[in-house]
Protein backbone atom coordinates (compact mmCIF):
# COMPACT_ATOMS: atom_id res chain seq x y z
CA UNK A 1 0.00 0.00 0.00
CA UNK A 2 1.00 3.63 -0.34
CA UNK A 3 0.17 6.74 1.66
CA UNK A 4 0.55 10.06 -0.15
CA UNK A 5 1.23 13.17 1.95
CA UNK A 6 2.04 16.74 0.93
CA UNK A 7 4.61 18.75 2.87
CA UNK A 8 4.59 22.35 1.62
CA UNK A 9 5.40 21.44 -1.98
CA UNK A 10 7.18 18.13 -1.43
CA UNK A 11 5.03 15.02 -1.86
CA UNK A 12 5.85 11.90 0.13
CA UNK A 13 5.02 8.46 -1.23
CA UNK A 14 5.19 6.18 1.80
CA UNK A 15 5.27 2.52 0.79
CA UNK A 16 4.63 -0.49 3.02
CA UNK A 17 3.88 -4.15 2.51
CA UNK A 18 1.85 -6.39 4.79
CA UNK A 19 5.08 -7.84 6.16
CA UNK A 20 6.77 -4.48 6.62
CA UNK A 21 3.78 -3.13 8.54
CA UNK A 22 3.95 -6.11 10.89
CA UNK A 23 7.46 -5.06 11.93
CA UNK A 24 6.79 -1.31 11.76
CA UNK A 25 8.81 -0.55 8.63
CA UNK A 26 8.01 1.66 5.67
CA UNK A 27 10.07 3.30 2.93
CA UNK A 28 9.35 6.62 1.26
CA UNK A 29 10.10 8.27 -2.04
CA UNK A 30 9.71 12.02 -2.46
CA UNK A 31 8.55 14.22 -5.34
CA UNK A 32 9.92 17.76 -5.48
CA UNK A 33 7.78 20.71 -6.65
CA UNK A 34 9.46 20.60 -10.07
CA UNK A 35 8.71 16.92 -10.60
CA UNK A 36 11.92 15.17 -9.57
CA UNK A 37 11.32 11.82 -7.86
CA UNK A 38 13.90 10.89 -5.24
CA UNK A 39 14.16 7.10 -4.92
CA UNK A 40 11.69 4.52 -6.19
CA UNK A 41 10.45 2.60 -3.17
CA UNK A 42 10.34 -1.18 -2.84
CA UNK A 43 9.39 -3.76 -5.44
CA UNK A 44 6.77 -5.25 -3.10
CA UNK A 45 4.73 -2.12 -3.93
CA UNK A 46 5.46 -2.10 -7.67
CA UNK A 47 1.78 -1.89 -8.58
CA UNK A 48 1.16 1.15 -6.40
CA UNK A 49 4.37 2.74 -7.67
CA UNK A 50 3.34 2.21 -11.31
CA UNK A 51 -0.05 3.82 -10.69
CA UNK A 52 1.59 6.84 -9.06
CA UNK A 53 3.99 7.21 -11.99
CA UNK A 54 1.05 7.22 -14.37
CA UNK A 55 -0.84 9.81 -12.36
CA UNK A 56 2.09 12.13 -11.53
CA UNK A 57 4.17 14.26 -13.93
CA UNK A 58 7.71 13.03 -13.17
CA UNK A 59 10.51 14.72 -15.13
CA UNK A 60 13.38 12.63 -13.75
CA UNK A 61 14.37 10.23 -10.99
CA UNK A 62 17.34 10.41 -8.61
CA UNK A 63 18.49 7.27 -6.78
CA UNK A 64 20.25 7.63 -3.42
CA UNK A 65 21.78 4.12 -3.26
CA UNK A 66 21.31 0.53 -4.35
CA UNK A 67 19.26 -0.98 -1.51
CA UNK A 68 15.99 -2.60 -2.55
CA UNK A 69 13.79 -0.24 -0.53
CA UNK A 70 15.25 2.72 -2.46
CA UNK A 71 15.98 1.39 -5.95
CA UNK A 72 13.42 -1.42 -5.96
CA UNK A 73 11.38 -0.08 -8.89
CA UNK A 74 14.20 1.32 -11.00
CA UNK A 75 13.57 -1.17 -13.82
CA UNK A 76 9.97 0.04 -13.97
CA UNK A 77 11.22 3.64 -14.24
CA UNK A 78 13.56 2.63 -17.07
CA UNK A 79 10.67 1.01 -18.94
CA UNK A 80 8.80 4.33 -18.82
CA UNK A 81 11.79 6.12 -20.38
CA UNK A 82 12.13 8.55 -17.46
CA UNK A 83 15.63 10.09 -17.22
CA UNK A 84 17.62 8.90 -14.19
CA UNK A 85 20.50 10.21 -12.12
CA UNK A 86 22.25 7.32 -10.39
CA UNK A 87 25.66 7.21 -8.68
CA UNK A 88 28.31 5.54 -10.82
CA UNK A 89 29.07 3.20 -7.91
CA UNK A 90 25.39 2.23 -7.67
CA UNK A 91 24.86 1.25 -11.29
CA UNK A 92 26.66 -2.15 -11.17
CA UNK A 93 24.81 -3.01 -7.96
CA UNK A 94 21.40 -2.57 -9.57
CA UNK A 95 22.26 -4.27 -12.87
CA UNK A 96 23.80 -7.31 -11.15
CA UNK A 97 21.66 -7.66 -8.06
CA UNK A 98 23.16 -9.60 -5.15
CA UNK A 99 20.81 -12.06 -3.40
CA UNK A 100 19.44 -10.66 -0.14
CA UNK A 101 18.48 -12.29 3.14
CA UNK A 102 15.06 -13.78 3.71
CA UNK A 103 14.06 -11.04 6.17
CA UNK A 104 14.67 -8.42 3.46
CA UNK A 105 12.91 -10.41 0.73
CA UNK A 106 9.85 -10.79 2.95
CA UNK A 107 9.81 -7.15 4.08
CA UNK A 108 10.73 -5.21 0.93
CA UNK A 109 10.73 -7.74 -1.90
CA UNK A 110 13.67 -8.66 -4.12
CA UNK A 111 14.65 -5.93 -6.55
CA UNK A 112 14.40 -6.79 -10.26
CA UNK A 113 17.76 -6.04 -11.91
CA UNK A 114 18.00 -3.03 -14.17
CA UNK A 115 18.17 -4.50 -17.67
CA UNK A 116 17.25 -1.49 -19.79
CA UNK A 117 19.48 1.42 -20.67
CA UNK A 118 18.47 4.65 -18.95
CA UNK A 119 18.68 8.20 -20.18
CA UNK A 120 21.09 10.06 -17.93
CA UNK A 121 19.68 13.00 -15.99
CA UNK A 122 21.94 15.92 -15.07
CA UNK A 123 20.51 17.46 -11.87
CA UNK A 124 19.72 21.15 -12.13
CA UNK A 125 18.58 22.50 -8.76
CA UNK A 126 19.31 19.38 -6.71
CA UNK A 127 22.83 18.44 -5.65
CA UNK A 128 23.72 14.82 -4.88
CA UNK A 129 26.32 14.55 -2.10
CA UNK A 130 28.22 11.38 -1.28
CA UNK A 131 27.37 10.33 2.28
CA UNK A 132 28.87 6.86 2.84
CA UNK A 133 28.61 4.86 6.03
CA UNK A 134 25.24 3.20 5.65
CA UNK A 135 26.75 1.75 2.47
CA UNK A 136 29.62 2.76 0.21
CA UNK A 137 27.41 4.23 -2.55
CA UNK A 138 25.02 6.14 -0.27
CA UNK A 139 24.16 9.72 -1.30
CA UNK A 140 21.94 12.46 0.09
CA UNK A 141 20.20 15.03 -2.12
CA UNK A 142 20.45 18.74 -1.29
CA UNK A 143 18.26 21.61 -2.48
CA UNK A 144 20.19 24.76 -1.68
CA UNK A 145 17.44 27.29 -2.48
CA UNK A 146 15.10 25.92 0.19
CA UNK A 147 17.85 24.33 2.36
CA UNK A 148 16.04 21.00 2.07
CA UNK A 149 17.93 17.77 2.65
CA UNK A 150 16.64 14.44 1.34
CA UNK A 151 18.69 12.31 3.70
CA UNK A 152 17.85 8.79 2.42
CA UNK A 153 19.23 6.48 5.16
CA UNK A 154 21.66 8.92 6.78
CA UNK A 155 19.44 9.79 9.76
CA UNK A 156 16.86 7.04 10.50
CA UNK A 157 16.75 8.11 14.15
CA UNK A 158 19.08 9.32 16.90
CA UNK A 159 20.03 6.15 18.81
CA UNK A 160 20.26 3.64 15.96
CA UNK A 161 21.97 0.57 17.41
CA UNK A 162 21.10 -1.91 14.67
CA UNK A 163 23.32 -1.79 11.58
CA UNK A 164 24.23 -4.06 8.69
CA UNK A 165 27.48 -5.99 8.65
CA UNK A 166 28.95 -3.75 5.97
CA UNK A 167 28.19 -0.41 7.64
CA UNK A 168 30.98 1.86 8.83
CA UNK A 169 30.11 3.95 11.91
CA UNK A 170 33.06 6.32 11.34
CA UNK A 171 32.08 7.04 7.75
CA UNK A 172 28.49 7.52 8.87
CA UNK A 173 29.70 9.99 11.50
CA UNK A 174 31.69 11.97 8.93
CA UNK A 175 28.63 12.06 6.67
CA UNK A 176 26.50 13.32 9.55
CA UNK A 177 29.04 16.08 10.26
CA UNK A 178 28.96 17.10 6.58
CA UNK A 179 25.15 17.24 6.64
CA UNK A 180 25.22 19.37 9.78
CA UNK A 181 27.49 21.83 7.97
CA UNK A 182 24.73 22.35 5.41
CA UNK A 183 22.46 23.66 8.20
CA UNK A 184 19.28 22.20 6.67
CA UNK A 185 16.02 23.96 7.41
CA UNK A 186 14.03 20.90 6.33
CA UNK A 187 14.92 17.22 6.12
CA UNK A 188 13.10 14.24 4.65
CA UNK A 189 14.21 10.81 5.89
CA UNK A 190 13.30 7.77 3.81
CA UNK A 191 11.99 5.95 6.88
CA UNK A 192 10.91 8.82 9.15
CA UNK A 193 9.41 11.25 6.67
CA UNK A 194 9.65 14.94 7.58
CA UNK A 195 12.06 15.33 10.52
CA UNK A 196 11.36 18.30 12.84
CA UNK A 197 14.35 20.53 13.68
CA UNK A 198 16.69 18.69 11.32
CA UNK A 199 19.98 20.28 12.33
CA UNK A 200 19.29 19.53 15.98
CA UNK A 201 18.32 15.95 15.08
CA UNK A 202 21.52 15.42 13.07
CA UNK A 203 23.65 16.86 15.89
CA UNK A 204 21.94 14.57 18.41
CA UNK A 205 22.61 11.53 16.23
CA UNK A 206 26.24 12.52 15.69
CA UNK A 207 26.75 12.96 19.44
CA UNK A 208 25.08 9.64 20.22
CA UNK A 209 27.20 7.86 17.61
CA UNK A 210 30.44 9.37 18.95
CA UNK A 211 29.48 8.51 22.50
CA UNK A 212 28.61 4.93 21.55
CA UNK A 213 31.87 4.44 19.66
CA UNK A 214 33.80 5.82 22.65
CA UNK A 215 31.91 3.63 25.11
CA UNK A 216 32.51 0.48 23.04
CA UNK A 217 36.18 1.38 22.57
CA UNK A 218 36.60 1.90 26.32
CA UNK A 219 35.17 -1.52 27.08
CA UNK A 220 37.32 -3.19 24.43
CA UNK A 221 40.42 -1.63 25.99
CA UNK A 222 39.29 -2.96 29.39
CA UNK A 223 39.03 -6.51 28.03
CA UNK A 224 35.25 -6.87 27.67
CA UNK A 225 34.02 -9.52 25.24
CA UNK A 226 31.68 -8.50 22.41
CA UNK A 227 28.79 -10.25 24.17
CA UNK A 228 29.50 -8.37 27.42
CA UNK A 229 29.64 -5.04 25.57
CA UNK A 230 26.37 -5.82 23.81
CA UNK A 231 24.66 -6.57 27.14
CA UNK A 232 26.09 -3.59 29.04
CA UNK A 233 25.58 -0.90 26.39
CA UNK A 234 22.68 -2.06 24.24
CA UNK A 235 20.62 -4.35 26.42
CA UNK A 236 21.43 -7.43 24.37
CA UNK A 237 20.51 -8.32 20.81
CA UNK A 238 17.38 -7.03 19.10
CA UNK A 239 14.55 -9.11 17.66
CA UNK A 240 15.63 -7.87 14.23
CA UNK A 241 19.16 -9.05 14.87
CA UNK A 242 17.97 -12.53 15.71
CA UNK A 243 15.45 -12.68 12.85
CA UNK A 244 18.11 -11.63 10.33
CA UNK A 245 20.61 -14.17 11.69
CA UNK A 246 22.92 -11.31 12.61
CA UNK A 247 22.94 -9.60 9.23
CA UNK A 248 21.18 -6.54 10.63
CA UNK A 249 22.03 -6.39 14.32
CA UNK A 250 23.35 -4.52 17.32
CA UNK A 251 26.31 -6.87 17.48
CA UNK A 252 27.45 -5.52 14.11
CA UNK A 253 28.00 -2.12 15.73
CA UNK A 254 30.22 -3.65 18.41
CA UNK A 255 32.18 -5.72 15.90
CA UNK A 256 32.68 -2.76 13.57
CA UNK A 257 34.31 -0.79 16.39
CA UNK A 258 36.51 -3.72 17.41
CA UNK A 259 37.57 -4.34 13.81
CA UNK A 260 38.54 -0.69 13.34
CA UNK A 261 40.62 -0.75 16.51
CA UNK A 262 42.51 -3.88 15.50
CA UNK A 263 43.23 -2.77 11.93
Amino acid sequence: MVDVTSHDGVTQWRFSSFASRLVGFSASAFVTPDGILIDTGMSACAGDFARLLTATPIRAVMVSHHHEDHAGNLELVARRGIPVWIPASTLPRVTQVTPIGAYRRITWGSMPPLTRAVTAYAPELLTPIAAPGHCADHHVIWHEATRTLFSADLFLGVAVRVIQRTEDPWQALASLDAAIELAPARMFCAHRGLVPEPEQALRAKAKWTRDMIDAITSRIERGFSDAAILRSLMGGESVTGRASLGEYSRMNFVRAVRARGSS
